[in-house]
């Protein structure tokens, strides 16, 4: 879990061509079979609104461009998939994913784990190739007999 701090010495399109090269990067070492994306919510700054869309459409196009399909999901969604609360707030969403994925550490900025709740929401909408998802189950026995070590 990282972020991409970005100089605010750069002018608006170096920063972008840096966020593109990034994610090209980030697709060729992972392989990522899908990007899951935070759609941007309507804020009061419309140069804030800007500017990320602009950043969100790079990272966007980057994916597209090695063929990785491309989701987007509101805030809501999001939260909602997470803690079961639309409204969760930030620190909400970590100790819920905390819970989920079994990591104790706090990451040093919460948009790393804005991410990796789009990641986590992504997969729990059923969004995964059959080729790495979970299997399908029947009901709880079959569950509890694939999962035996999420009996408690």
């Amino acid at each position: 879990m990282d972020v991409l701090k970005l100089s605010s010495k750069k002018d608006a399109y170096e920063r972008l061509q840096v966020i593109h090269e990034k994610v090209c990067q980030l697709v060729k070492e992972y392989g990522p079979n899908a990007l899951a994306i935070e759609a941007p919510f309507f804020g009061k700054n419309v140069q804030s609104m800007l500017k990320l869309g602009r950043a969100q459409g790079v990272a966007i196009a980057a994916a597209m461009q090695a063929g990785v399909p491309v989701t987007e999901y509101s805030p809501r969604k999001i939260k909602q998939s997470i803690t079961g609360n639309g409204n969760a707030d930030k620190v909400q969403v970590l100790k819920m994913l905390q819970r989920i994925l079994s990591f104790e550490e706090n990451p040093k900025y919460f948009d790393a784990t804005d991410a990796l709740a789009a990641a986590v929401c992504h997969y729990f909408q059923g969004n995964i190739p059959k080729s790495i998802g979970p299997a399908k189950l029947n009901g709880w026995k079959d569950f509890l007999i694939h999962n035996p070590g999420r009996l408690k």
